[in-house]
């Protein structure tokens, strides 16, 4: 096994990033196996950074490994999620006494969308009305709640502002993440009998670490078994894996991306 440390990427979307990773790095250290963290303010940064050689392996969000993917032409290395990444969908939300029952309902109508980048408030979204016949730029209005671009969503700033828009009816829908719907039905951000979802996309996963093409395939494979050796029933681990949103790492997988493919396809969103 090489001395070299491994070189890992994360985006600093809240201050908490640099605890979560002070206790992943003392876990590998360890294990027996070293790395270093770096830390990005955006995700076209952090995939600056792995394309330049910067950086072993990136925590990217779904688009950062899209554009990962598309300039590595499809050559970049799959690596591990977190078990709540997998088969996550958006939610539609409409105002319980607005009349409307159906996606059909939404032609001509205005909706509060989260950040420009985010792929689940925004992107697979209108994939979505798409798909269902409703053209974005000419079906509907897009109102964006831009908070925190270049962290692809990684926050709820534009989804809470949508909701809240939609609440005071400046909006007549929005859009959020199936985990936010329900985390802010349990702590009463959002009023059942005034709110109400009217429709989700289909399933698709979130984040996934990337490896650049010339990342040694064996290594990679090493620092993915000492990742998933963390345990959520070991107090340490339980506190990042808590601030992370996670209970344990499993193997990560491309095929949920493909909503978000057809979404950049649609949308044009790098311009390729």
């Amino acid at each position: 096994m090489s001395n070299d440390r491994i070189k890992v990427g994360a985006v600093i979307y809240d201050p908490r990033v640099t605890v979560i990773w002070g206790i992943i790095a003392d876990f590998f250290k360890e294990e027996g196996l070293e790395i270093e963290c770096v830390f990005y303010k955006d995700y076209e940064g952090q995939v600056d950074g792995l394309m330049n050689r910067e950086i072993d392996i990136a925590w990217n969000s779904p688009l950062a490994w899209l554009d990962t993917y598309l300039r590595t032409g499809g050559t970049c290395q799959m690596g591990s999620m977190r078990d709540t990444d997998r088969d996550r969908k958006s939610c539609f939300i409409v105002r319980k006494d607005s009349g409307i029952t159906h996606l059909d309902g939404l032609r001509g109508k205005t909706i509060g969308f989260g950040a420009i980048d985010s792929p689940q408030a925004r992107l697979i979204p209108i994939q979505y009305l798409h798909v269902n016949g409703l053209e974005y730029g000419v079906d509907y209005t897009e109102q964006r709640f831009d908070i925190g671009v270049g962290l692809h969503g990684d926050h709820v700033g534009g989804e809470l502002d949508a909701i809240k828009a939609l609440r005071a009816g400046t909006v007549d829908a929005s859009v959020t993440l199936d985990l936010n719907w329900e985390a802010w039905k349990k702590d009463g951000t959002i009023d059942e009998n005034q709110l109400v979802c009217l429709d989700t996309t289909p399933l698709f996963d979130h984040c996934i670490f990337t490896a650049h093409p010339d990342f040694s395939a064996e290594r990679f494979t090493e620092w993915q078994e000492v990742l998933h050796r963390m345990d959520y029933s070991n107090e340490a681990h339980k506190q990042m894996m808590d601030m992370e949103g996670l209970k344990e790492w499993v193997e990560g997988r491309i095929t949920g991306f493909e909503q978000l493919r057809e979404a950049n396809d649609y949308l044009k969103f790098f311009g390729r």
